[in-house]
């Protein structure tokens, strides 16, 4: 997974024979796993944090395709089951005015996080500056609370980390070893998505709401 370039997903070939309905989950979901860093193409979450591989779906982007062109590798996304169940059957709606129609982003196509989707840096809900990205919000329903609290985790570990070494005491081997095992379960959190050009993220670490 790249760093919000464009695309933002790189997917290889994906595996050799024909997949069909029948087959496809036990042929290609062990290749998008690797192809998408195990994480879901439209929240990112990561599939630890998701219950593991067997809670992860095989999700036909364009569900309108049929034949082969639907279940053909380039047509397969890696997703919770929360987006797969959230998304169903959705491909497009139409626009605002009833200019045409608007489609779902396509993350091995083009860029979605940092284009059309955006962090609020104080509430960590996303924000789509985009029909499309509110399109997507909506429909993979990415504002769920359990997304919004894992973002949230994660931007306050982060920002706490970076500000740490005023609080930090102990020796210098049993600090690397307390940030080691911090980043092994932040680093499975949703990544840091990019606030709105118009919003400036807030200096200094914040504070963590009390459980």
């Amino acid at each position: 997974m790249s760093n919000f370039s464009n695309p933002r997903i790189r997917r290889g070939s994906g595996p050799s024979g024909t997949l069909r309905k029948d087959n496809v989950r036990d042929k290609a979901l062990d290749y998008l796993i690797e192809d998408f860093e195990q994480r879901c193409a439209y929240s990112m979450r990561h599939m630890e944090n998701s219950g593991g591989k067997r809670h992860m779906d095989v999700d036909h982007f364009d569900p309108t395709l049929r034949g082969k062109k639907r279940d053909a590798y380039s047509n397969l996304m890696l997703a919770t089951h929360h987006c797969n169940m959230m998304k169903n059957a959705t491909w497009t709606k139409v626009a605002a005015g009833g200019a045409g129609a608007i489609s779902l982003l396509n993350p091995c196509e083009e860029r979605d996080y940092g284009k059309h989707l955006f962090e609020d840096a104080h509430s960590h809900e996303l924000i789509g500056v985009s029909e499309r990205g509110r399109l997507q919000i909506d429909t993979m329903d990415l504002n769920h609370p359990t997304f919004v609290q894992e973002r949230r985790q994660r931007a306050d570990y982060f920002a706490i980390k970076r500000g740490a070494a005023a609080y930090i005491k102990g020796s210098f081997v049993e600090v690397l070893k307390v940030i080691a095992l911090a980043d092994a379960a932040h680093n499975r959190c949703i990544p840091e998505i990019p606030p709105p050009p118009s919003i400036q993220t807030p200096k200094g670490p914040s504070l963590a709401r009390p459980a």
